[in-house]
Parts: structure tokens; sequence; C-alpha cells
């Protein structure tokens, strides 16, 4: 099941529970010792920004698989998100010495160079959201930039990028949404399922569609979501959407059941890519029509739960377009939130995008 550690920060003693978290993600993933204390500090550090610079916010934390749908082990994802003051001046942040007052010492720049990931967006009155992510010792982390780190997801992908948050209702230890994808040939799948309802009985199903997808990479998504429904049966089910971008023609296609999102940017214009009725494992509807359209540079894939409100507007900031996409993801769910929409549900995002060329 998708266990996510939600970590409010708004005084000193959620810093202990930061960096717990983070350890406990880090078990999860398998991480050695090194890799551990390494995501234990940036999970310290980001969650002393948000308190020193953001006026408090929250910490996602979570293990995550490789953002490249490859088969790899796993990595902690730490997402520190505030509707803070923002920064003026981004890479003044990650200047190695430029440090948090009150803090370890470490900075941004640290942070940056620890993790195997690391992208933080801000805007100057809105908020900033800082991302990295943590593996276990490999060969990749050798490629890496000048200043240590990689900015952006690290994927072995050409071109394609893969990411997402998830936030559980009210705190609660595991989510019942989830997401993942699988990569197979020259196909990439990204697979969104929202449990019905929340808790643990959501939680196992859509757990049961995550672990249905590996393996079945290969099949076009309205095949998959037969497969699916097949798999959920005995669940309470679920609502499910399946992108598939085929790498070497350049399409997208898309097929979803149920009330999951998807909006796909399409140079300035965005459009909504429809799901049908129903419910996967316990009402799948006769016939699957899928959406199929071209993918370019251009192009930008938003699948989301409901626990996002149908409403929201995509941000039309485009440093956005070059950020790691589990940073779209945060900051969508940041800024479709507020005190007059109470969260009722479990929200997971997800986003496929493509790799800056200055990313590559």
């Amino acid at each position: 099941m998708t266990r996510v550690w939600d970590v409010p920060v708004h005084d000193s003693t959620r810093l202990r529970d930061a960096r717990v978290a983070a350890q406990c993600a880090a078990e999860l993933a398998g991480l050695d010792r090194a890799r551990t204390d390494a995501a234990a500090l940036v999970a310290t550090e980001l969650a002393t920004n948000l308190l020193k610079h953001g006026h408090g916010g929250q910490l996602l934390v979570e293990a995550v698989s490789a953002p490249d749908g490859r088969a790899a082990g796993l990595m902690v994802q730490i997402a520190a998100v505030d509707h803070g003051p923002g920064m003026a001046d981004v890479p003044a942040a990650l200047d190695d010495g430029f440090s948090t007052a009150g803090s370890l010492g470490a900075g941004l720049g640290t942070c940056r160079r620890l993790a195997d990931d690391f992208d933080l967006h801000s805007v100057p009155g809105r908020g900033t959201v800082a991302l990295a992510r943590i593996g276990g010792a490999s060969a990749s982390r050798g490629d890496r930039d000048a200043g240590g780190g990689r900015t952006g997801s690290a994927d072995a992908t050409p071109g394609v990028r893969v990411g997402g948050v998830n936030v559980p209702f009210q705190g609660a230890e595991y989510s019942g949404d989830a997401w993942t994808c699988v990569r197979a040939g020259d196909l990439l799948t990204l697979m969104l399922a929202d449990g019905l309802g929340h808790g643990p009985d959501a939680a196992l199903a859509s757990t049961a569609a995550v672990e249905a997808v590996r393996g079945s990479g290969h099949l076009p998504p309205a095949e998959l979501l037969r497969r699916l429904d097949d798999a959920l049966r005995g669940t309470r089910g679920a609502a499910v959407a399946v992108a598939q971008l085929d790498l070497r023609a350049a399409r997208l296609r898309f097929c979803g059941v149920g009330n999951v999102g998807a909006r796909l940017r399409e140079g300035d214009a965005w459009r909504h890519l429809l799901s049908r009725p129903g419910i996967v494992g316990t009402y799948r509807p006769r016939t699957l029509p899928e959406t199929e359209v071209a993918w370019g540079p251009d192009r930008l894939l938003v699948l989301h739960s409901d626990g996002l409100p149908s409403r929201w507007e995509p941000s039309v900031d485009p440093r956005l377009l070059s950020a790691d996409p589990a940073v779209v993801a945060a900051v969508t769910v940041r800024d479709a939130g507020s005190s007059a929409r109470p969260v009722r549900d479990d929200t997971a995002v997800a986003v496929l995008s493509p790799t800056p060329p200055d990313r590559s």
C-alpha cells in the first residue's frame, strides 16, 4: 500500500518528525546507512527552511520508484511545500555560501549535492516547492552536473520524465490513491488509481492496480484496463486512468474509467482527456475508447484523483514546463487547495513531461 509521511511543519518540534519520516522511508526503500543519513539530513534541512523562510508548510515523504519507469530500487522522495513569501533569487539560495540561520548549516546547496535529483520552484508572494530524491549508491550517482547534483528527474528515458506526489486524507498513514510508471521497450505507461473512498480498503484496491500494471506495460491502455478489472475483483474497485507514450512514434494514447482527471497541455492551451463512467473491478464499461494525440516538446500531461478540485486551473508560469514533474504535481496540489474548499479525499497527482534540452 502507498505509505506517505505527511508532516505539517509549523514549529521546531516537527523537525524530529521530518527526520524520522525520512529514515522510515529510507528503510522501506532499502537504503544503506550512508544514504539513510543523507535523506534524514535533507529532510531536516528542508523542514528547517519551511520554518525559517516559508512561515511553515508541509513535508511529504515517501518511497517512490525510479522516475523513468525502468526496474530499479526505490528512492526516498521529499517534497517541501509552502505558501510563504517565496524567493526572489533561487540561484543564490542554492549557492554553498547561502545557509538558513539557525539550521544545520547545510543549506540548499548541500541538499542538492546529497540528492540524486533536486529541483526548486519559487514565486515571490506565492511560495516555494523544493523536491529531493535520494536513492541507493549506484553508478547513476556519478552522472551529475558540475554543481554535484542533478536538477530534474533522474531518468534514463530519452526525452521524457515522470513524477508525482500523493497526499493522504487528513494525514492518514496510507493513501487510497496510487500511481506508477512502467517501461516496456519504446512504451512508457503511466497509471493512476483512486481506490473507492479512502483508508486501508481503498489503498488495497489501488495497490492491486499498481501490482497488476507491473509486467503489463506492453499492453495498450484499453486492454490494460481490462486486465486491471480482473485484478481488482474482490476489492472496492478504483477509478483508473492509463496514459501510454510511444517514444519512437511520439504518440500518446489515453483511456480512463471513473473520476480520475486528465489534462494535456498542447502549446499554450490545455484540453481535458475524458474517461468513461464506471469503477474498475466493480463496473467496467462495455466499450473502452482510447484517445490518441501527438506528443512533442510542448506537451505536458497531468493525471489526478478527485481529491483535486475538478475546476483547478493549471499554472501559467512557464518555468514549470522545465521543472521536475513532481514539482509540477506539488505546485498543482498547493495552488488548487484553499480553506474555502476543504479536501475530502486522498489526493494524487502524476505528471508526464518532456525533458528540457538543457537538462538532458
